[in-house]
C-alpha cells in the first residue's frame, strides 16, 4: 500500500471538511470525483482514486448524523432505488467470484485488466481475472456513495448542498479541459503528472490532424466527452428552468464548445442528441409555471438551427472544414484501428452472453465497448433487470411539484445521467459509472422533508456564486 501526495493531498481535505460542515464534504467529493486519470492510494496492483478515497469521509461524516445514517437504512428498503441497486450489487459481487469458475472454459473473452488480446490479438478461456475484484470494489462504492447522498439530500439544506457538490464537479471538469489545453501548448504537461499518475494506458497527448484531444483530469478524450455530456445535460437543463441562468448558461455554453473540440466521437454523436434532450425538456417546461427561459428557447432554438444551416451553406469553405472535421474525428472512427478493436471487443462480449445462456461471464471478467453490451456480458439478464429497475425508481418515479426548486433539480440530474448513460452506451468497457453519474442519480431520487411548493431561486450558498447569478 502506497499513499501518493494527491492522496495525501485528498485525506487533509476530508479531514478538514469531517471539521467543518456536510456541505463542504459533499463538494468536497464532487472535486474528487473529476480526477478520473489519478490514483491516491495504491493496493497492490489496484488503483484507489481520490473520488473513492475522498467517498470515505462522506460517509463518516454522514452516518455519525443520526438523521442521516437512519435515512441511509431507508434508502435500502424494497420501495426504494437503492434496493434494487443493491440487489445489482450483490449478484454482481456473486457473478464475480463463482461464474468464472463454475463455467471456465466455455466461453472466450477478452480479459479486462489484461494485455493478453492487445498484444496477441487473441482470446482467452473464462477464467478468473483480478478486475472481478476491483469492478466489485467500485460496485460496492457506487451503491454507498448512493445511498449516503440519497440521505444527505433528505433535507433542504443536504439537498442545495449536494447540488452545489455535482455543480462544483462541472466547474472542475471544464477548468481542467482548459489547464490541459494550455499545459500541452506551452509544453508544461509534467506539471499535470501529479494527477496522471494512475496505472492505466494514458491517451493524453493524442492529437487528430493537429488538434489536442481534450483529456481534461481523465486518461483519454472519449472519458472526458462522456463526462463532459453529463455536465451539458445537467447544466443545460438548469439554465432552462431559469435557475441561475448567468452561472448554468455559462457552463452548458462550455461544456456544448468543450464537445465539439474535444476530437471524441463521443461527443461528436451524444451532443446533438443531448440537445434533442434539452429541446424537449424546454417544450415540457415552458408549459409549467416558471418557464420564461424555456419558453424562449423553444421558440428561438429552430430559428437558431436554421439560420447557421443558411450561413454555413452560403460560405463553402467554411462548409467543407465542418464536413471534413465530423468525416475525421466521427464517421472514419468505425474503419481505424481502434473502432475496429472496440467492434470486435463487443461482438465476443455479446457471444459472451449467448454462450453462458444470459447468466453472463462475472462482473469485471470480459471488455466490452457499450454499456448495454458490458451489461449483458458481465452480469447477464438477471443483473439487467436490477439495473433497469434502478434507473426507471431513481430517475422517472419521483414526481414533483412543477416549477419548484427540488422537481427543477430532479429534472437537471435526470438529463444529466442521461447525457452520462449516453457516453456509456457509446465506449464504456464495463458497468462501473463513477461517483458523478451516482451523485446525480442520488439528487434525481431525494425528496426532502422541506420540499418547498413554490418556485424558488436556487440557493448556491456562495457569495462569489450569487454574484455571478
Amino acid at each position: 500500500m502506497m499513499l501518493e501526495p494527491i492522496g495525501l493531498i485528498t485525506v487533509l481535505i476530508g479531514i478538514a471538511c469531517l471539521l467543518t460542515t456536510m456541505e463542504a464534504a459533499v463538494v468536497g467529493l464532487g472535486i474528487a470525483a473529476v480526477f478520473g486519470a489519478a490514483c491516491a492510494l495504491f493496493v497492490g496492483g489496484a488503483n484507489v482514486q481520490p473520488g473513492h478515497l475522498f467517498l470515505g469521509f462522506v460517509v463518516i461524516a454522514a452516518v455519525s448524523r443520526r438523521r442521516e445514517a437512519s435515512t441511509a437504512i431507508r434508502a435500502l428498503n424494497p420501495d426504494e432505488p437503492g434496493f434494487w441497486l443493491a440487489c445489482l450489487a450483490i449478484y454482481g459481487i456473486a457473478s464475480a467470484f463463482f461464474v468464472p469458475r463454475l463455467l471456465a472454459g466455455v466461453t472466450e473473452i477478452v480479459p479486462l485488466g489484461a494485455s493478453i488480446y492487445e498484444d496477441s490479438g487473441t482470446t482467452v478461456p473464462l477464467t478468473p481475472v483480478s478486475s472481478n475484484l476491483t469492478q466489485s470494489v467500485y460496485l460496492i462504492a457506487n451503491l454507498v456513495s448512493f445511498v449516503v447522498i440519497v440521505a444527505v439530500a433528505s433535507t433542504q439544506k443536504g439537498f442545495e448542498a449536494v447540488l452545489k457538490g455535482v455543480l462544483a464537479y462541472c466547474m472542475a471538469n471544464l477548468a481542467f479541459a482548459l489547464i490541459d489545453l494550455v499545459t500541452f501548448y506551452s509544453g508544461t504537461q509534467e506539471l499535470l503528472g501529479f494527477m496522471r499518475n494512475a496505472q492505466y494506458v494514458m491517451h493524453t497527448e493524442d492529437q487528430v490532424a493537429g488538434m489536442k484531444r481534450i483529456a481534461g483530469a481523465f486518461p483519454e478524450a472519449s472519458a472526458f466527452a462522456r463526462s463532459t455530456l453529463g455536465v451539458f445535460g445537467l447544466t443545460g437543463t438548469l439554465f432552462l428552468c431559469g435557475r441561475s441562468p448567468l452561472l448554468t448558461g455559462t457552463l452548458a455554453a462550455l461544456a456544448a464548445v468543450s464537445l465539439v473540440f474535444s476530437t471524441s466521437s463521443t461527443g461528436l454523436a451524444g451532443g446533438p442528441v443531448m440537445l434533442l434532450v434539452l429541446y424537449a425538456t424546454a417544450i415540457l417546461r415552458a408549459q409549467r409555471p416558471g418557464g420564461r427561459t424555456s419558453a424562449v428557447v423553444t421558440i428561438a432554438a429552430p430559428a437558431v438551427v436554421i439560420a447557421a444551416s443558411i450561413g454555413v451553406m452560403l460560405e463553402p469553405t467554411l462548409s467543407q472544414i465542418i464536413q471534413d472535421y465530423f468525416n475525421l474525428v466521427l464517421l472514419d472512427k468505425s474503419a481505424s484501428d481502434s473502432g475496429i478493436e472496440r467492434s470486435a471487443w463487443n461482438a465476443i462480449s455479446f457471444q459472451n452472453f449467448l454462450d453462458t445462456q444470459g447468466i453472463g461471464v462475472g462482473l469485471g471478467t470480459a471488455r466490452a465497448s457499450s454499456f448495454a453490451v458490458a451489461l449483458l456480458a458481465t452480469v447477464g439478464v438477471p443483473g439487467a433487470l436490477f439495473y433497469g429497475a434502478f434507473l426507471t425508481s431513481a430517475l422517472f418515479m419521483r414526481p414533483g411539484i412543477p416549477g419548484s426548486f427540488p422537481t427543477d433539480v430532479r429534472l437537471a440530474a435526470r438529463n444529466g445521467c442521461i447525457g452520462l448513460l449516453l457516453g456509456d452506451m457509446l465506449v464504456s468497457p464495463v458497468i462501473d459509472q463513477g461517483l458523478f453519474f451516482y451523485m446525480l442519480a442520488a439528487l434525481a431520487a431525494a425528496r426532502p422533508k422541506e420540499e418547498a411548493r413554490v418556485a424558488r431561486p436556487m440557493p448556491l450558498g456562495i457569495a462569489a456564486w450569487r454574484r455571478l447569478a
